[in-house]
């Protein structure tokens, strides 16, 4: 007799991807989107989720043609819009030339479509927010429109909505301002780093420079970075920034030792490794430390992020020079641009290494 098993037990659980997406667990998205494609190969959504976790791996060839794989499937789906309009807009910035302009408009008309498709998509909001904002107006950006995005987003998800505010008020120069909207971000969301990533970050910036003044940013990132560390010690992105915040605010002895306190309690280890690496390229120290960790980031799968495969060459490049190994050093510059050819940090140490 063959065993029965009741339905409830056999159906397979409705595929919620966004979590893990939203979480910034990219490897396991990816993971989990070829099992599905695997069982069943017109899985529109499937395929968007490959081609988003793709993006942030900055594969963003394969990327976007999971997207259009996704959308031949099921045109209008909002989550294949959002992933191609991620998959061409990093293009966009990869390629930096003439030819990314055409890139990034239809970047901002995917964004824009699948914010009309699912206005309850979130990161199609944040995305098509930032196009705005950083496009100029002969190309469509606007400020307005920017932050009427913004507004569309709070309704949805309000720590995300006032984080995009403040991110707009910090690229118009206006950082007393978007110190409010960052910290009402931080008080709906206090252990998303999601949040806590990008104003660490602000805090930095040109704006924050501007009116904190120098040695005021610097105290103001040594405060924030130990207020908030506790709330994100939990995630390789908070950890991360929080990191990067004692970095940038001159102390990279406490960038070095909130990376190694947490490396083996966190969700993405390889990201940590990654800090190290860069904490030591900048500081020149821990040399050999770092270039272990980068040597271990190259070895292994590398969890999606801003700098990806080519920044761990580029940073090994950097360390190898500084420990005077400057053979090493040109060939692991070499390497990042093969990946990334306009990688522009391997492009100046090639150049330094002569």
């Amino acid at each position: 007799m063959i065993p029965f098993a009741p339905p409830a037990l056999t159906a397979q659980a409705p595929y919620a991807p966004r979590p893990a997406l939203d979480a910034g667990h990219y490897l396991a998205a990816l993971a989990e989107a070829e099992r599905r494609l695997q069982q069943n190969p017109s899985d529109a959504l499937a395929w968007a989720v490959k081609s988003q976790a793709l993006a942030s791996l900055q594969r963003f060839g394969e990327a976007k043609a999971a997207a259009d794989r996704a959308l031949g499937l099921k045109p209008g789906l909002a989550d294949a819009l959002l992933a191609r309009g991620l998959a061409r807009a990093g293009t966009a910035i990869q390629q930096r030339n003439l030819g990314s302009l055409r890139k990034a408009l239809g970047a901002m008309d995917d964004f824009r479509a699948a914010t009309q498709a699912d206005p309850t998509l979130g990161d199609a909001w944040m995305s098509l927010g930032l196009a705005y904002e950083m496009l100029p107006g002969i190309l469509g950006g606007s400020t307005h429109k920017a932050l009427a995005c913004a507004e569309f987003l709070r309704r949805v998800a309000p720590a995300r909505g006032d984080l995009l505010q403040a991110l707009i008020l910090v690229e118009e120069d206006h950082w007393r301002d978007a110190e409010g909207y960052f910290g009402r971000a931080l008080v709906e969301a206090p252990r998303d780093p999601n949040v806590v990533g990008p104003y660490l970050d602000a805090l930095d910036s040109r704006a924050a420079k501007r009116t904190l003044g120098e040695a005021g940013k610097n105290a103001r990132l040594l405060a924030e970075a130990a207020r908030l560390l506790p709330a994100v010690a939990w995630s390789g992105r908070g950890l991360t920034a929080v990191s990067d915040a004692n970095l940038n605010g001159g102390r990279p002895d406490l960038a070095w030792q909130v990376v190694q306190a947490h490396l083996g309690h966190t969700d993405a280890p390889s990201l940590l490794r990654l800090q190290l690496g860069k904490v030591a390229a900048r500081s020149g120290q821990h040399l050999p430390e770092g270039l272990a960790a980068l040597d271990q980031v190259l070895r292994e799968p590398l969890e999606g992020g801003s700098a990806g495969y080519a920044g761990a060459w580029w940073r090994k490049g950097q360390v190898l020079q500084a420990l005077g190994r400057k053979g090493e050093a040109r060939q692991a510059a070499q390497q990042a641009l093969k990946i990334d050819p306009k990688h522009r940090g391997a492009q100046e140490l090639l150049e330094s290494l002569g």
